[in-house]
């Protein structure tokens, strides 16, 4: 267990928000580029440790091993994590070495103690960033539910943003509290599903996790998507990781088609060879049933049961003769920063262009106009389909770390255009 930093000092050069993989991505990097800034930097998190999110929704779901390759961490260097594994060589799933799980958090606790960072997340709720400017200089002020503030310079938002997707049909429905239940809240430790009958509802691979999972449980399964299930060994082309791909959106200068090839690159939900595989073979055993090409038209509570209608019948038998126990949503999240209240004030304060929810950053991921920047999934119209990966951690960290170490600052807007 890492030792928490409990007191909220009053001013910083650089405010951190979040402690997860990306974060620690770019403090690690920033580090290496400049160790004097250690004790000029503080990492801001209601969990008050690193990583606690990630690894809590890995146990939660039940998943043994990563879908990036080892060389995607938070660590500098590439090789890090394989030189860690040396030992544990069974632990490095094929293909390309996916580290599992346990392996991964076990890795990231060395990364945390080899950068002395144990001691570096303050437990804190960020409610609002506000901005002063006092004569030439401007500094930020970070307001926390609890009523604490942070003063700093320059603030990194290293935060996932993004909130749960609910179908619309979600919208008319009344059922007990633990019987429709998006998948962010979904923890299959302590599950009891014998007997039980679930629609998972998404055809990524987190509707795969939870099927094996509770099939695992006891239960039997119906998985339900709009289109048919794939398979794809990552979520986005292994050329987005270089100039394959990259070249060429970054030479694209509209933001609008950008924004087509990002959508393109991740199309929708998949899952892995190895996770469909399985599935398939307990749909073969009678444990698990498909349906493509179909989605929920209406569900209804009644009684001790769900009674769902969906759409297609002509392609699919109706399933609303079979009681269903419980409906898990695999649906995703949506990101839209114009709804993120946390950052109300910078966008009155100074607007920039947005497209699709995501925001129009300089080449630094730095909001024009001041010193925040933005990582993780909100970064994509500048990284591509990768920027909420860990590989997009380091890829936003090449572009974050020169402008903190250099203390360059932008007024310009960014060069994307978003004109109709």
């Amino acid at each position: 267990m890492a030792t928490v930093q409990s007191e909220i000092p009053q001013f910083v050069d650089i405010a951190i928000v979040g402690a997860g993989p990306q974060a620690l991505t770019v403090v690690t990097h920033l580090l290496q580029k400049k160790k004097s800034l250690r004790n000029r930097f503080a990492v801001i998190d209601p969990a008050g440790e690193w990583m606690q999110q990630w690894h809590h929704q890995f146990a939660a779901l039940d998943i043994p091993h990563l879908r990036s390759p080892a060389v995607h961490h938070p660590d500098p260097d590439p090789h890090a994590l394989r030189t860690f594994a040396e030992s544990r060589p069974r632990e490095l799933f094929p293909p390309y070495d996916l580290p599992g799980t346990q392996l991964f958090r076990e890795f990231c606790q060395n990364v945390i103690g080899r950068w002395h960072l144990e001691d570096r997340v303050i437990p804190g709720f960020v409610k609002h960033i506000e901005i002063e400017q006092q004569s030439d200089r401007q500094q930020f002020r970070l307001l926390m539910a609890t009523g604490k503030t942070l003063k700093a310079r320059r603030v990194v938002l290293a935060i996932a943003g993004g909130t749960p997707h609910y179908p619309s049909w979600v919208q008319s429905t009344i059922a007990p509290r633990d019987r429709l239940l998006h998948s962010h809240n979904i923890d299959l430790r302590g599950l009891q599903l014998e007997g039980e009958r679930v629609l998972i509802v998404g055809s990524g691979l987190t509707s795969g996790h939870l099927a094996v999972g509770a099939i695992a449980r006891g239960a039997e399964v119906i998985m339900m998507a709009r289109r048919q299930f794939y398979e794809k060994l990552f979520d986005a082309d292994p050329g987005w990781l270089g100039p394959k791909y990259l070249k060429g959106f970054r030479a694209e200068s509209h933001g609008e088609k950008r924004w087509q090839m990002i959508q393109s690159a991740r199309n929708g939900g998949s899952l892995t060879p190895a996770i469909l595989t399985q599935l398939r073979r307990l749909a073969r055993s009678g444990k698990l049933t498909f349906y493509e090409h179909c989605q929920v038209k209406q569900a209804q509570w009644k009684g001790e049961a769900w009674q769902v209608h969906c759409e297609n019948r002509e392609v699919h038998d109706c399933i609303a003769h079979l009681p269903i126990d419980r409906l898990w949503l695999a649906t995703g999240s949506q990101l839209d920063i114009q709804q993120w209240s946390v950052l109300s004030e910078v966008r009155e304060t100074y607007p920039l262009p947005t497209l699709h929810g995501l925001p129009v950053l300089d080449e630094h991921l730095r909001w024009p106009g001041c010193e925040l920047f933005i990582m993780g999934g909100a970064a994509a119209l500048q990284l591509g389909p990768v920027a909420r990966n860990l590989f997009g951690g380091r890829m936003a960290s090449r572009r974050i770390v020169p402008a903190l170490v250099k203390n360059t600052i932008a007024r310009s807007s960014s060069s994307l255009s978003v004109a109709g």
